[in-house]
């Protein structure tokens, strides 16, 4: 959620800023005239009680005064005032109802420095690492790698609970465990981060604090019966751990990481993204959370997206880095990075993480402030994350890249002791 007081100060920055955005559908000038309205009825409810309070003091006093007709005369134009502000007061939930969900709906305004394009193909690739695997044999794909190798049931996956889901047996159940148990590992004792078990269900206003609510609820997964709504990835109620509280001086920056399921209605109908287990409705990822003071936000986005290429760096697998573009970019991020795999397989790039910033925009729907210093007034908190990394593309890229001729996978060294020591997967 922006600042009010900024918008009504910088109406043609915040225009430009939604034009870069591609948004035609912001209601930000809604926003405005209701803004305006509410300060209006405000002042008008202000002016009519100071009336009436002056008018009840003079009542007093013509009573005192035994000037009965005057007082009941001035009786009646107070219970007018009255009324008046029961119907301004009504009119002034309606008005403010109207400006919350106009505020809630308008995107962060990107950084200057992200790349202007209506879509992702202004996206900007920055930093490539590794070199493309070569093999003396044509690389297939993981779907048939999982399937010779029985360690992806797709077939299964469908049966138990429809299209977009599957089963990883044996090897390929044990590679995902050693993934995010390494991740976090990683994460945790180099990187500076605590780890985190939080609820994979949430309550409304918990999504509508990182941003995915209201706009997004057509491809989440709700509970109606309870109102839970099923977690998209952990950044949801891992930065909502603060919501409506202040963070003291002298703690921030705070790191927080958190393996997780995901649930997210992906609206795929055709194209190769059909085949595989590239994007399915539940998946499991790693997520890192900064909460961060404002003028740190931009160097701690580079650490944070640094603290995911080690972990591919490590794993040994070709990557790049995208700046996204303003008509890419997320709803609430101001400036976002992709890091994407070479997947030799399916001979494609894969994004395996999104690291972002978003300024104080989620701090102010989820009102997490912090104090700069002892006895300082509070202010808003900086937040960003990012995934630390997603699977199961990750399982695609090893699968993929580490495949040998025999139909067998290597399994990377690092891996190895979460493999219980196993070195190929036959």
């Amino acid at each position: 959620m922006l600042d009010i007081k900024w918008m009504r100060e910088h109406r043609t920055e915040l225009a430009e800023a939604m034009r870069k955005l591609n948004d035609n559908e912001a209601p930000w000038e809604k926003a405005l005239a209701l803004d305006e309205e509410r300060r209006n009825i405000l002042a008008r409810v202000e002016a009519l009680r100071a009336e009436r309070n002056t008018g009840s003091k003079q009542v007093g006093t013509l009573m005192r005064e035994k000037k009965t007709d005057e007082a009941t005369q001035l009786k009646q134009q107070m219970s007018a005032i009255g009324e008046e502000i029961n119907t301004l007061d009504a009119k002034l939930r309606e008005v403010e109802a109207e400006f919350e969900q106009a505020m809630l709906r308008i995107p962060n305004p990107p950084e200057p420095d992200v790349p202007i394009a209506p879509d992702e193909s202004g996206n900007v690739p920055v930093k490539f690492w590794g070199d493309k695997p070569e093999f003396n044999f044509t690389p297939v794909p993981h779907w048939d790698i999982g399937e010779k190798l029985d360690i992806i049931d797709i077939e299964r996956g469908v049966k138990l609970a429809g299209t977009r889901f599957y089963l990883l047996k044996g090897a390929g159940a044990r590679l995902q465990r050693a993934l995010y148990n390494w991740f976090l590992d990683v994460h945790t004792s180099e990187h500076g981060y605590t780890e985190v078990y939080p609820p994979f269900m949430v309550r409304e206003e918990v999504m509508v604090g990182t941003g995915n609510l209201p706009k997004f609820g057509n491809v989440l997964y709700r509970d109606a019966e309870e109102d839970y709504w099923f977690i998209p990835t952990a950044e949801v109620p891992v930065t909502n751990m603060y919501r409506d509280e202040i963070i003291e001086a002298g703690k921030l920056p705070i790191y927080h990481v958190a393996a997780t399921p995901c649930f997210r209605r992906e609206k795929v109908s055709a194209g190769k993204d059909v085949r595989g287990i590239k994007r399915v409705h539940q998946f499991q990822k790693v997520e890192m959370v900064k909460f961060v003071e404002p003028h740190t936000h931009r160097a701690e986005l580079e650490n944070l997206t640094h603290n995911a290429e080690v972990l591919l760096e490590r794993l040994g697998l070709p990557y790049r880095r995208l700046m996204i573009a303003t008509g890419d970019l997320s709803f609430v991020a101001c400036i976002k990075y992709d890091l994407e795999v070479w997947a030799a397989g399916c001979g494609e790039w894969l994004e395996v993480s999104s690291c972002a910033s978003f300024r104080d925009f989620q701090a102010r729907r989820a009102n997490i402030r912090y104090r700069p210093a002892e006895g300082e007034k509070p202010e808003y908190v900086n937040t960003l994350n990012g995934s630390g990394l997603a699977l199961p593309r990750v399982i695609i890229a090893i699968l993929e890249n580490y495949q040998q001729a025999d139909g067998s996978v290597i399994v990377p060294e690092v891996l190895r002791p979460y493999m219980g020591g196993l070195t190929v997967i036959r």
